[in-house]
């Protein structure tokens, strides 16, 4: 079932299958995720689960900052370290 068609008719295909493929995940992603708090509530130890999943959140948003909240050093200073070493070096 191909059909030649020009390229704007592909390109709004493409668009269209795209939002209907990204649709079609989000309510299956809901739906397992409401399964997912039905079964946690129905456990008797939630307080222990939803603490130990607070933990992890906060974990993980740790290793998040620390990987991005600090900035990489400026490139032109670690140019003029470079320089300055290479400047020690022949001099020496």
């Amino acid at each position: 079932m191909t059909r030649e068609a020009g390229p704007r008719e592909g390109l709004d295909e493409r668009a269209v299958l795209l939002a209907a493929g990204l649709a079609d995940l989000a309510v299956s992603t809901v739906s397992t995720g409401l399964g997912i708090v039905r079964g946690l509530l129905r456990r008797s130890d939630a307080a222990e689960v939803a603490a130990e999943a607070e933990r992890d959140l906060e974990a993980r948003g740790r290793l998040l900052l620390d990987r991005y909240a600090s900035p990489p050093p400026a490139h032109l200073e670690v140019l003029a370290r470079h320089v300055l070493a290479r400047r020690a070096g022949h001099d020496g």
